[in-house]
């Protein structure tokens, strides 16, 4: 099986096309996956500048895709039909212009658009231009079954259009020595939790905060390392840290390199996440890769990564907002600390490159069939 993955959003920093994969490795975890499970897969990377190369079994090519009337790219149109693909998969939801006119190059051959964390739209009168939009496509593909439900319930899938259900990403994060990484990284407590994620609205680190708040109560070992990038909520984080029961537990690390990420969930003893919504979680799935216990809240592709981990005592879901849950599930797992072996093989079997790739492998195949 031929497989075409295209990736339409231009790099706004302009980074060549290798810098570019080791940067996005969504990209190439999928490119990677979908070859090791046995397809021979190609990749168009949206690019100003036009190159080619090969890694991991894949052969990817950076051009440009459309021009500025909308139209298909001399190169583009060289390059499709020279790779005879029998699948086109197109990243993201939104890329009405592009899906269209790759549907157009090659008549008959599925085209699957994959999700990345793309909303619905509430307006009746954005409706239309999605439904066009998305016509083309023979499949969508979600992280998780319940994220194509706004999209269904607003009518903007056509009754033909199959929807697969395969992880947005994988890591390749290892696991490491408790104890090392604890001596490496200077994290302590009793337990360590870890925050990964940027201190904004959506990742709501003032719940999570009230939640360790209380959870001290009950645990006066604890302690939190704060990992963040962006952080338009940084002063109501260093406000709410006043509190007495916070005091001298909380570290706000900042920025760290990708590396250092993975020795602090090693070192840690459990991730806590407050999110709202995600296209997936990237930072939950490289805590299941280093076997970190989570604590994460309710949402839709949180519950598809931690499967049957919550039931077996090896992670907790929480409801969005409610610290006192938080607390409670912190206090729970500190108590009985869940295996981490457990929780990585809850990673190996669904989200490893090699379960993104049978996933994907079973979209192409049942778009074929369809």
């Amino acid at each position: 099986m031929k497989v075409l993955q295209i990736n339409p959003f231009i790099d706004p920093e302009g980074r060549s096309l290798d810098a570019l994969l080791d940067a996005w490795w969504t990209l190439r975890h999928c490119a990677r996956g979908a070859a090791e499970a046995g397809a021979e897969v190609s990749v168009l990377q949206a690019s100003l500048r036009q190159e080619a190369l090969q890694r991991e079994g894949v052969a990817y090519h950076g051009l440009l895709l459309l021009g500025p009337d909308g139209r298909p790219t001399p190169s583009l149109i060289e390059r499709v039909r020279a790779l005879r693909p029998d699948v086109l998969h197109l990243h993201g939801l939104g890329f009405f212009d592009e899906a269209r006119q790759l549907a157009a190059l090659l008549p008959g051959r599925p085209l699957l658009l994959q999700d990345h964390a793309a909303r619905a739209p509430s307006r009746p009168w954005h409706w239309w231009r999605w439904r066009r939009g998305l016509a083309p496509a023979r499949g969508l593909i979600f992280h998780a079954a319940a994220q194509a439900r706004p999209f269904v319930r607003r009518r903007l899938v056509a009754r033909h259009t199959g929807l697969y259900e395969v992880p947005e990403a994988s890591s390749d994060f290892q696991p490491r020595v408790h104890d090392a990484a604890r001596r490496l990284t200077g994290v302590a407590g009793a337990p360590a939790l870890l925050w990964v994620g940027h201190l904004a609205a959506n990742k709501d680190p003032l719940t999570v905060l009230d939640g360790v708040a209380r959870a001290a109560e009950r645990l006066p070992g604890l302690q939190l390392w704060m990992c963040f990038g962006e952080a338009p909520l940084l002063s109501a984080v260093r406000e709410r840290l006043r509190d007495p029961r916070l005091a001298g537990r909380v570290h706000l690390l900042g920025r760290v390199p990708h590396a250092q990420v993975e020795l602090l969930m090693a070192a840690a003893d459990l991730l806590v996440q407050g999110s709202h919504r995600e296209g997936s979680g990237y930072s939950l799935i490289e805590a299941l890769a280093c076997g970190l216990p989570p604590v994460v809240t309710d949402i839709p592709s949180f519950r598809s990564l931690v499967g049957e981990l919550p039931a077996a005592g090896a992670a907790a879901l929480w409801p969005v907002g409610q610290a006192a849950r938080l607390a409670d599930a912190i206090v729970s797992l500190a108590n009985a600390p869940p295996s981490r072996p457990q929780v990585r093989a809850r990673f190996d079997a669904h989200c490893s490159v090699a379960a993104l790739g049978r996933g994907l492998m079973a979209a192409y195949t049942g778009a074929l069939a369809a």
